[in-house]
């Protein structure tokens, strides 16, 4: 082995090192930037939601009107809400678990009383 190849290897290795520890250090900087943001978001969204209940009004639905109005980048178009499909129930509108009509082939009774033995 040659001292210079295994100097300039040692120096290879060192300046990736570095480049890499760059790399994380921009990547956490970005995470933190928008931490922050979020954070501001929230706070922003808990001072809309104080003043709202102040004012007396709804502070969930207005809150929702407005992720609305940011998300559609601040239209002033009257959003039609989506009618959700007809959805058949899971079962016969005259089920009823605890009178024991209308069900399957299971009946609840009562435990006995007393000790077990």
């Amino acid at each position: 082995l040659e001292p210079d190849v295994v100097v300039r290897r040692q120096e290879a290795l060192a300046a990736a090192r570095l480049r890499m520890q760059e790399e994380l250090n921009a990547q956490a900087e970005r995470y933190k930037e928008k931490q922050r943001q979020l954070e501001e978001e929230k706070r922003r969204q808990k001072i809309a939601m104080w003043e709202s209940m102040q004012e007396g009004k709804s502070y969930k639905g207005s809150l929702k009107l407005n992720q609305q109005e940011v998300e559609s980048g601040g239209s002033t178009s009257s959003a039609v809400p989506k009618s959700k499909p007809n959805k058949k129930p899971l079962r016969g509108g005259g089920y009823n678990p605890l009178s024991g009509e209308g069900g399957g082939t299971c009946s609840w009774r009562p435990g006995r009383r007393g000790p077990s033995a």
